[in-house]
Parts: structure tokens; sequence; C-alpha cells
């Protein structure tokens, strides 16, 4: 069986700048890493990369000394106005960084605009080499996997199309282990790992900041983390994405990696 490939996620090693990653990475066990590019607000954290040569410099160079490659990039935000130009730094970045993906939020309310500008979007990035991953979160538009689906097969299910599956959110939607199964296999490219409180009774506000603050590592909160990796493909490639302020305020950036890894294994090997 091959091996199971696993990238270091931008929320486990959001202090580090995009070299500092892939090196951390490099050091820990990982494959690959994901970048966050782009904020997922305005004004909120990202790495600096985009417009600045030298910091891709650096950060090919890292790829050359370490052989770790950029997985995914963050993040592309579908919202009710919608220029998918909006993000050619972002296209030519993941371009030079050989990035096979970039995930993709839906906020807008109107699924059939939202479906026309996913497809638009996967058009756009055509060239580029990556992945349009459109990953479900249950306080946006997109809010389980049958959600997702949907537009995804709405906009003609392109051929850079996907649907991006995080255990937190699977936790914390209505998405059933038969809809992730429902999912059809050249949509999976990867899938992202945590642990949490599962559940339907989280607030918005509550829910955004699990995601972005307190995730677990798993086994340590109560999602069906076994039931979910059996459901995915066995060699899908895994993103490691445990972010936690309080637990990592007495730990360095290394050891943090190496403990989210080791404890994300048992779930996800067959």
């Amino acid at each position: 069986m091959s091996q199971r490939i696993y990238s270091l996620a931008y929320l486990s090693s959001h202090r580090c700048t995009p070299a500092q990653a892939i090196g951390v990475a490099a050091q820990t066990g990982y494959h690959f890493v994901g970048l966050r590019l782009w904020p997922n607000a305005a004004g909120a954290p990202q790495q600096q990369l985009l417009g600045q040569p030298e910091a891709l410099r650096e950060t090919l160079a890292a790829q050359r000394d370490t052989g770790v490659g950029v997985f995914d990039l963050e993040i592309i935000r579908i919202g009710e106005t919608f220029d998918p130009h909006t993000w050619d730094a972002l296209y030519d970045a993941g371009a030079a960084l050989q990035a096979k993906a970039i995930l993709v939020a839906g906020d807008d309310p109107d699924e059939a605009r939202l479906t026309d500008h996913y497809a638009r979007l996967c058009e756009v990035m055509k060239p580029f080499g990556m992945s349009a991953d459109l990953e479900f979160m249950p306080w946006t538009a997109v809010k389980d996997a049958k959600s997702a689906l949907r537009i995804v097969q709405g906009a003609g299910m392109p051929a850079n199309a996907g649907i991006l599956v995080d255990a937190l959110h699977f936790g914390r939607s209505t998405t059933t282990l038969n809809d992730i199964r429902a999912i059809p296999r050249e949509l999976l490219h990867y899938a992202q790992i945590c642990d949490a409180q599962a559940g339907l009774n989280f607030s918005t506000e509550q829910m955004i900041h699990t995601a972005r603050c307190e995730r677990l590592l798993p086994g340590d909160g109560n999602i069906d983390m076994q039931g979910l990796f059996d459901a995915l493909p066995a060699d899908l490639p895994v993103s490691v994405e445990v972010v936690n302020f309080r637990r990592e305020a007495n730990t360095s950036v290394q050891d943090w990696a190496a403990e989210c890894l080791a404890k994300s294994r048992p779930f996800v090997q067959a």
C-alpha cells in the first residue's frame, strides 16, 4: 500500500513564514505544506508572499532544499459580487510553487449565482494547473457536503473542480458518512483532519472561534474521525489542520507540528 501523504496546514503552522513552514514540515515528517497567502477576511492573518519576490525566492529555495512541496493555497471566497481575476497574483504564485489546489469558500446565498461563479473560477484557474476545492462550512452558504456536491455538479463538473472535507465541518454540519461516500472520487484531492466537540447546537460565532482558534488534536474531541477517514479514499492526502492558541502558547512550532501529525496518524493509516 502506498504511503499516506501528509500536509502541514497553514493553521497548524500559522506562526511561520512560508519558507519556515516548509522547514518545519521537513523536520517533522510532512510531505507538503498549505499556505495562506490571501487572508480569509480583510485584515485577517496571512503569510506574506504575494508581491514580495524575495519571499517567493526563499520559499522556492526551501522547497528545493527539503523536497517538501506546497499542496494548497488559501483562500478564495465567492461572494455576491465576484471577479475571479481578483486573485490573479495567487494563481501566479501557485503556479510558481507548483501548488496542487486552492481552497475555496462559498459565501453567496444565491446558489445559482454561486454555482455560475464557481464554474467561472474553475475556468480561469485551468491554465495554472490547480484544482478549485470548495470547502463546505456550516456557517457559510455551502453548509454541508450535499450543498458542495450540488454546486459542483451544477457547474458542470469542471475537470479541476474539487470538494474539500474538513473533519471539523463534518462534525458540526448535517453531513453524514453516506454523504461523504457519495462524493465522486475525482472531486476529492485532500481532506483536513482535526477534532472538536461535534454537534449542531453551536452559534456561528462559536463555530468560527473553534475553526480559527481552538481546534482539538485528533482523538481529543468526539468527532467520528475513524468513520470519516474510513469513508474517504484510503490514498487521499491528509492536511493536518489543528490550531489551538492556548495549547500552542507553551510549545514550539516544531513540537506542535510533530504532535499534530502523531495524533493524526492512527485515524488515517490503513
